[in-house]
């Protein structure tokens, strides 16, 4: 296999991945671009890269600034914006876990929480506590969860490793 075809083969299945984790494609595409690529590159060096057009490359490159994935960088000279990705995969792991945690479990928490605030009365006391404990059980397994995941992106990486491998023993 040949360079080109082997950072076009990661390029399409880290986009497929992207999508199995929630991201959309071209997102997790462009990303991929930038962790294979040491040069700084453009919105347009992106869009003919990988054939998309102006709104859709900036878009996506400016939520993957705002996930802390993908920096701004000026190259002298120039007045285009250039952008360079993140190349620690430490880093990139624990900064998506971030942006995941804050879009995704945070709301879920909140939520569970107010449901913890439901009225019963005579007719429907034992349903209404069933459902009360349900979601408390749910609650404590996603704030556990929620602990884990701030643990880990606050962590150094062996401290990650180790505990992994405590778990799997």
């Amino acid at each position: 296999m040949e360079l080109n075809e082997a950072k076009e083969k990661f390029i399409q299945s880290w986009g497929n991945f992207g999508t199995n984790w929630g991201i959309n494609k071209t997102m997790a595409q462009i990303h991929a671009l930038f962790l294979i690529s040491e040069e700084l590159l453009s919105a347009e060096d992106v869009m003919d890269t990988l054939q998309i057009s102006r709104g859709n490359a900036n878009m996506n490159i400016r939520t993957l600034v705002d996930w802390g994935l993908v920096y701004k960088e000026s190259k002298k000279g120039e007045r285009k914006e250039f952008f360079r990705g993140e190349k620690d995969m430490w880093q990139v792991g624990k900064k998506v876990i971030a942006v995941r945690q804050r879009q995704e479990l945070e709301p879920v928490l909140r939520v569970l929480s107010e449901l913890q605030n439901i009225e019963s009365h005579d007719k429907n006391r034992e349903d209404v506590e069933q459902f009360k404990g349900q979601m408390k059980k749910i609650e404590d397994l996603s704030q556990s969860a929620n602990k884990f995941l701030s643990k880990a992106v606050n962590a150094d990486e062996n401290w990650f490793w180790k505990i992994l491998m405590k778990m799997i023993k």
